[in-house]
Parts: structure tokens; C-alpha cells; sequence
């Protein structure tokens, strides 16, 4: 049964309604307006660059790529940007193994692991001053002669052969090994050595690594985290360094 209002009852139960739908209107104003501000807000605030984005990179390998010399995550900035692309390519496509990485790089196209690569190739922030080690001397020198000299007995080339005669790296694909943390080289080398790391074939640092016993990773680690980088360290001109070996991460060098 219905029920008709008259008179004032009706004019007062029209009001509250009224009154009750300007109050969402204006609610639903407010709210658009604070959702627009936001938005203007972080719009502004948060740039839509390759910095920006990178952010999660540099959360832990430092401001610019820089890292710092005593902990677990290398330098990239500075690397040939041909290397980092690799490694980026190799996180992703199984090559080398470490979760948080393969997750940020697994759904990335090769044109935006380029892009990654050229930005951090392109910081040259200043290196931390040499990590702090001690080694015997007997380590030292067995590390200093496995770095310039190699060991021909057991088919070690020199570290120099490949990474250029000052250890910063062969444009396109070789890295600089100085300013890198001595934990980092003995579980990067280590890897190789037990097979959990790989570059394209023939990988030549796996064949290395073989012939290196954990008394040689633990040598060549600390004196390479020990050296000073050299004023302006830059990747030598690519065909500077003839390979001993045939690189499958090198191009030309596996024909």
C-alpha cells in the first residue's frame, strides 16, 4: 500500500533528498578532484626517465651503478655496454643464476636489456678506494703472476690476455676487473669453475676457471680487489688484445 504525502510532509521528504544527493554529488567531486591532484602529484614527481626506472638496478649496485668495494653486488657503471647487455641477456635466458635478477629481467625484450646496458656503460662515477686485504705474501705474489703471467703448466692464460694489460676491460664484451669486491670475484669465478655460471659458447672464463684451484680464485680475488684503479679507467679499443682462447661472448674471436 502507498502512501501519498501531502503538504509540508511532502515538501520536507523532497528536501532530504535533495539535500541528500547534493552531499554524494559533492562527495564524488571531492574525491575526483583529490584522485586528479594525486595524479598531478606523482606525475610530477616521479619522471618518466631511464634513471627512474632503473631505480630498481641502482637499489643494489649503488647511485649511477657505482656499488661500493665491500659488499656482494659489483660495479656496472662503466662496463662495455656489450657486457652488460650479455650478462642482462644471460640472467634471463638461464645463463647465469640468481633469482632477484632473473625476476627483473625475464620479461624484458633484448631492445630494453640494450637500453639498460648503454645507460649504465655511459656512468663514470669515481671508484671506492681499494678494499682493505691481507694476504700472505706468498698469496699475493701466486696472485700477482696468475693476473699478468698466467700459468703455463696448467694452461692458465694471463688474466691481462683477456681483460687488457691494465685489467679495465676490451670494448665490446670484456669487463674491467678492478674496483670489484674480492667476495664478488671468488663466488663469480667459483661459479664458472662448478658450472652454475655460463656465457655463450665456447665460454672461455669456464675453461679458465676449471684449471684454477680454490688456493688460485682466492689469489687472483685479493690482489685484483687490492689494486688501485688508474686515473680515467676506460675499456681498451676493441682488437687492442689478442685472445688466447676462443670467446664465445667476444665477437670475431670464435671463427
Amino acid at each position: 500500500m502507498s502512501i501519498l504525502l501531502q503538504g509540508p510532509e511532502r515538501d520536507a521528504t523532497c528536501a532530504a533528498r535533495w539535500l541528500r544527493s547534493g552531499f554524494l554529488v559533492s562527495i564524488a567531486v571531492a574525491a575526483f578532484s583529490v584522485a586528479a591532484h594525486a595524479a598531478e602529484v606523482d606525475a610530477t614527481a616521479v619522471p618518466d626517465t631511464i634513471k627512474q626506472r632503473l631505480t630498481a638496478c641502482t637499489a643494489c649496485h649503488g647511485e649511477q651503478g657505482r656499488a661500493t668495494n665491500d659488499g656482494y653486488y659489483p660495479r656496472i657503471a662503466g662496463k662495455p655496454a656489450g657486457y652488460l647487455y650479455n650478462q642482462l641477456h644471460n640472467f634471463r635466458e638461464g645463463r647465469r643464476q640468481y633469482p632477484m635478477m632473473t625476476y627483473l629481467v625475464d620479461h624484458l625484450s633484448d631492445a630494453y636489456l640494450q637500453e639498460i646496458a648503454a645507460y649504465f656503460a655511459d656512468q663514470h662515477p669515481p671508484y671506492p678506494a681499494p678494499q682493505p686485504v691481507d694476504p700472505s705474501s706468498a698469496t699475493r705474489e701466486r696472485g700477482e703472476a696468475l693476473v699478468n703471467k698466467g700459468d703455463p703448466g696448467k694452461k692458465i692464460p694471463a688474466c691481462i690476455a683477456c681483460h687488457g694489460s691494465a685489467m679495465t676491460g676490451v670494448l665490446p664484451t670484456t669487463p674491467g676487473l678492478l674496483g670489484l669486491p674480492r667476495d664478488y670475484l671468488v663466488s663469480q669465478i667459483g661459479a664458472w669453475k662448478n658450472g652454475a655460471r655460463h656465457a655463450f659458447a665456447p665460454d672461455c672464463m669456464a675453461q679458465v676457471a676449471q684449471r684454477l684451484s680454490a688456493e688460485d680464485i682466492g689469489a687472483v680475488a685479493s690482489w685484483l680487489a687490492a689494486q688501485p684503479v688508474p686515473a680515467g679507467a676506460t675499456a681498451v679499443a676493441p682488437g687492442s688484445v689478442k685472445l688466447p682462447l676462443a670467446c664465445g661472448s667476444v665477437p670475431g674471436s670464435a671463427e
